[in-house]
């Protein structure tokens, strides 16, 4: 069986530029811009290796679009070593934050926000 393993998160937005500059401001992401084979512009932000892809939507969709009966993406996730100091730098750059801060179990802590296209953004600090 081959090997698999996680390699990016892919949003739509009418602003693939606008939402990565987010992301670089916010969270200090490397941004990167690319042009896809139709022409249309693929922002990336880019953390330690992982990435948020963003593009313009499709002119024809691949498949349906369930969000609005409630399924596909909830949120994804960004690791912090210092989820006090985080949460408080993103509340004072005026993310919204819909759960504070909550310990799950004995070594993890989380807390959620919303990005400007309202997905929500979890942050873990996972210690050992």
């Amino acid at each position: 069986m081959p090997k698999y393993w996680f390699d990016h998160v892919h949003l739509l937005s009418p602003d693939p530029v606008a939402t990565a500059d987010f992301y670089a401001k916010t969270f200090k992401a490397k941004k990167d811009i690319a042009k896809l084979a139709d022409g249309r512009a693929l922002v990336s932000a880019i953390f330690d290796g992982v990435s948020i892809k963003v593009t313009p939507p499709r002119d024809k969709p691949l498949g349906p679009n369930i969000l609005p009966d409630g399924c596909g993406l909830e949120h994804f996730g960004l690791r912090t070593d210092n989820i006090e100091k985080a949460v408080a730098e993103l509340k004072a750059k005026g993310l919204k934050c819909v759960r504070e801060i909550t310990a799950i179990n004995p070594t993890t802590k989380i807390a959620f926000f919303l990005s400007p296209e309202d997905i929500l953004i979890e942050l873990l600090e996972v210690r050992s």
